[in-house]
């Protein structure tokens, strides 16, 4: 290797230059847009040290950088002041950061006080969600719930629609397209399950859980039952026999 060409990162080096680039990326979660100048006065770093981690977190998708000029501003002589910004990738980077850590957590709540325990801190964690949105449900007529339980959880991040169940028996269908918590409900269904509970008792009527993102499928899909119907799932009813049609052979079906 030549004098003039930078040694490879190895060993502990690598490491630093690893935990550096994650600290930098993390204050522009935190505090951007900021200023290259910015994260090297927070951080301690030299112009030359936050310029390379800012162009690897850029050529990695993380961050982008963007003009600081105010929209509307005359354009002023030189080059234009740049700030940086977490993408969407890299947002989403560290929310699998977190997954791992309350996966980890889940885990050791399940190996020292028992798999029930995760099911109550499930059952905890639904019950502010239901505190906040029984109010608002009570208040409206029980065919409109489900389309206002969809309006709450979009505010809440889960990106859900409702609509009328495509199966002949009827009823309605809750969507969710996006689900925050997907990563640890893939080894932890009783977060699934706690959900579902709740949204029985917000509806006011049973609740079937069709589908989840948690175990591979696009959407989580829940079948509400029309009101009136008989609520023990007995199969002469037309909405059970509709729902387990098209639930058949899903290993994600649940009732509630």
């Amino acid at each position: 290797m030549s004098e003039g060409m930078p040694r490879p990162l190895a060993g502990p080096d690598r490491a630093v230059e690893t935990g550096t680039r994650a600290r930098v990326a993390r204050l522009i979660l935190e505090k951007g847009p900021i200023t290259a100048s910015s994260l090297g006065e927070r951080l301690g770093l030299t112009s030359a040290a936050i310029r390379r981690h800012l162009d690897n977190l850029t050529s990695e998708g993380m961050v982008e950088a963007r003009d600081a000029r105010p929209r509307g501003e005359r354009r002023r002589r030189g080059r234009p002041a740049r700030v940086f910004a977490i993408t969407e990738a890299g947002r989403d980077a560290f929310v699998h950061a977190y997954d791992d850590l309350a996966t980890s957590a889940l885990r050791f709540l399940a190996e020292t006080a028992g798999p029930g325990a995760v099911g109550e801190f499930a059952r905890s964690q639904v019950a502010d969600l239901e505190r906040r949105y029984k109010p608002m449900l009570d208040a409206v007529p029980a065919e409109q719930r489900v389309r206002l339980l969809a309006e709450a959880l979009s505010n809440d991040g889960y990106a859900a629609t409702a609509g009328q169940a495509p199966a002949p028996g009827g009823g309605d269908q809750l969507c969710q397209h996006h689900c925050p918590v997907a990563h640890v409900a893939a080894e932890f269904p009783q977060l699934c399950e706690a959900e579902i509970e709740a949204f029985a008792r917000l509806l006011g009527t049973p609740v079937r859980r069709l589908a989840t993102i948690a175990h591979g499928d696009g959407v989580c899909t829940t079948h509400v039952t029309p009101r009136g119907d008989v609520a023990s799932g007995e199969d002469g009813t037309p909405a059970f026999k509709a729902v387990r049609q098209a639930a058949d052979g899903s290993v994600h079906q649940q009732d509630v």
